[in-house]
């Protein structure tokens, strides 16, 4: 079957259209200024991926509580924030024509200690990193009402993205955040609404998507980003996937996004702890096909693509005529800001990502991301990407940026 062309656009359930089929996926670039508000370094650096042609662009990490942040650096959005940086945020993804969407989450148990906040979670599992555990922060279980707060809080940041302009928004419940903690039988051990069979262990995901729904307008997209599964033995599969993906169908979403793992199996490195996955490009898309099966939404793919045929090649519908509608690119975006335009234009067709063979799979996935964030603070300075980076070195980078940036957030915490 002929898939679409690349640059198709795509009208989505609410009658908003993508320009295209491609999209900056999320990324976390603690850029955020103090006050974790976003500026211009943000604005410069999006402004960058909407003159690159893309049709949608996800922001990294927004958080909607500011005592639960993925990074020091992350941005936070609540009751009472200023919204002029995140109006001028939302013009610069928005200036080339395209939506720009807000990614909104709540890291629940996937805390730094760092941080020195009290972390939750569905029920009181730590993050298993092996050595490496102490710096994750202790959870204790969330309680009834306070998983009602942290809803309302999902909804309220939705509303003022809205109102700062953005076209969008994507409730993510994937890669081991606080949603997908609730979704996971080996994070929650729960016996009451929230825990215990599969449509409970769901109920977080599906009332914070109508929580979401009933306080935007209609012509606001609405996005979640799903596992398609944990690659964790035990956690989260790809059947589970099937039949919340049923459930949304019915909650007036306007796309769905697929990847998979989390900090203690990082599949969206292509690593995870499931040595039956192998690591290839486009390495959710199988999996998307699937879901695509029982899916009224369109879907959204992201992970390992970063030549122009895997992109062709992943549009493509399966036997049954089912597929994928829109390609998320995230690193080769942080080391090619204009990859779409220049596939458009038939350039550099591919993407020479790095990679990093450490044993341990959990901190070659921090180093990647660690290249990606030195890409992304030159990009945000109006420098170019840079060359080859060494992956030790940005690690040891990443780690004393990291101290700098929480020193900081620590101190507005306190001020705050």
């Amino acid at each position: 079957m002929t898939p679409p062309n690349l640059f198709s656009p795509l009208t989505l359930p609410n009658g908003s259209e993508l320009p295209n089929r491609l999209c900056k996926a999320a990324m976390e670039e603690n850029l955020a200024e103090p006050g974790q508000v976003p500026g211009d370094r943000l604005s410069t650096l999006y402004q960058r991926w909407a003159d690159g042609g893309v049709g949608l662009i996800l922001t990294g990490n927004v958080m909607i509580d500011p005592g639960a942040v993925t990074g020091p650096g992350g941005v936070v959005l609540e009751h009472g924030s200023d919204l002029a940086p995140f109006r001028k945020w939302a013009n610069a993804g928005r200036s080339n024509g395209g939506h720009i969407w807000m990614q909104i989450n709540h890291p629940g148990r996937q805390l730094y200690a760092a941080l020195e906040e009290q972390a939750v979670a569905a029920s009181p599992i730590g993050v298993d990193l092996g050595k490496y555990s102490k710096m994750m922060a202790v959870p204790r279980a969330l309680e009834d009402a306070e998983i009602l707060e942290i809803i309302d809080r999902f909804a309220t940041t939705a509303a003022l993205a809205e109102q700062a302009g953005f076209t969008g928004v994507q409730v993510h419940a994937a890669h081991g955040y606080l949603i997908n903690q609730f979704l996971s039988p080996l994070t929650n051990k729960r016996t009451d609404r929230w825990g215990g069979t599969p449509e409970n262990r769901a109920r977080f995901l599906y009332e914070t998507v109508k929580a979401v729904r009933a306080k935007v307008s209609p012509e606001f997209c609405v996005s979640v980003k799903l596992n398609s599964a944990d690659f964790q033995k035990g956690g989260f599969q790809l059947e589970d996937a099937k039949e919340v993906t049923k459930k949304l169908n019915t909650l007036g979403l306007d796309l769905l996004e697929l990847s998979g793992g989390s900090y203690e199996s990082p599949a969206m490195y292509g690593q995870t702890d499931d040595t039956s996955t192998s690591r290839r490009e486009a390495f959710f898309v199988d999996f998307a096909r699937e879901i695509a099966a029982v899916a009224e939404m369109p879907i959204m793919v992201t992970g390992g693509i970063y030549r122009k045929a895997t992109a062709i090649d992943a549009l493509a519908k399966d036997e049954g005529g089912f597929g994928v509608d829109v390609l998320g690119i995230a690193k080769a975006l942080a080391h090619v800001p204009d990859l779409p335009n220049q596939w458009r234009q038939e350039r550099s067709l591919d993407v020479a990502l790095p990679t990093v063979e450490w044993k341990n799979k959990t901190m070659a996935g921090v180093a990647i991301s660690a290249i990606a964030r030195r890409h992304l603070v030159r990009l945000s300075n109006g420098k170019k990407a840079g060359a080859s980076l060494s992956p030790l070195i940005s690690l040891l980078w990443d780690r004393m940026r990291a101290k700098r940036l929480t020193k900081r957030y620590k101190a507005w915490r306190v001020k705050g």
